[in-house]
């Protein structure tokens, strides 16, 4: 085992830590680690990530409802249009994005800096969510009408399926505004949409590239055993920190993502 498959590995142990600690941010980390470190495309790459994420999401979805922290009628209900999309967009959309997006005189965007720039791009918006400060959330009188909810839920998955991400960070609230669950609840909640999202738009990925089977095991094996040890930190840690200082974390990294694929 090479120095590099080792980092890659300690890397899906802090993954599962991160997830474990803050109930999100498992993709942002991810992504980065499987193209950056260990050398993967990113569409491989964000294939990949969708397994793990939705994998370790099955583990947390366990956990947040053995504390009774999951609504399975709310979150099966919004998962119909979410996971459409993951699949449509992971089995089409993204095998069907050309090689080259642009040029502009020696400047060509190509596809995999697309995708890239794109999933920087989502991770501010990530990170925004982690670093404001919590307020009281305001609770529609009604509950919005399915087929916004639809439509919504639709947008979302696309989002997700293009950057290979669970989008916890986008299902949380809409939970909380749409569905009016409570915000503990709609954390574990949102678990449900995620690991359904993340691995049907992995099966759409399966039949159309190659999978490194005993890697992606090792590495999402490693990662579940992460995600144990970091529910047990959080018992000692405040996940308001936490959640804080991964959010300046992550715009770093976005800021660090565009540099590297524009430079």
């Amino acid at each position: 085992m090479g120095t590099t498959e080792i980092l890659g590995y300690i890397g899906a142990l802090i993954v599962g830590l991160v997830l474990g600690l803050i109930g999100g941010g498992g993709s942002i980390l991810t992504v980065p680690l499987l193209v950056y470190l260990l050398g993967y495309n990113p569409v491989i790459a964000t294939a990949y990530s969708l397994f793990v994420v939705g994998t370790s999401s099955m583990v947390g979805t366990y956990q947040k409802h053995k504390k009774g922290l999951v609504d399975f009628k709310t979150g099966l209900a919004f998962s119909f249009p979410s996971f459409l999309a993951v699949y449509l967009t992971r089995r089409y959309l993204v095998q069907s994005i050309p090689d080259t997006l642009f040029s502009f005189g020696d400047f060509s965007l190509t596809k995999n800096m697309g995708i890239m720039i794109f999933f920087a791009i989502i991770m501010i918006i990530a990170s925004y969510s982690m670093i404001k400060k919590d307020k009281p959330q305001e609770l529609l009188a009604t509950k919005q009408s399915y087929y916004k909810t639809f439509i919504q839920g639709l947008t979302i998955g696309t989002v997700t399926g293009l950057i290979g991400a669970g989008g916890g960070f986008l299902y949380v609230p809409a939970l909380v505004i749409w569905a009016k669950i409570p915000m503990k609840k709609a954390v574990g909640t949102s678990l449900i949409i995620v690991t359904i999202n993340s691995l049907i738009g992995f099966i759409g990925d399966v039949q159309t590239i190659d999978i490194e089977w005993t890697f992606l095991l090792a590495f999402t094996v490693i990662s579940i055993v992460g995600i144990v040890i970091g529910v047990f930190l959080s018992k000692f840690i405040s996940g308001k920190k936490l959640k804080t200082s991964f959010g300046y974390f992550v715009l770093i990294m976005a800021v660090y993502i565009i540099y590297k694929e524009l430079k």
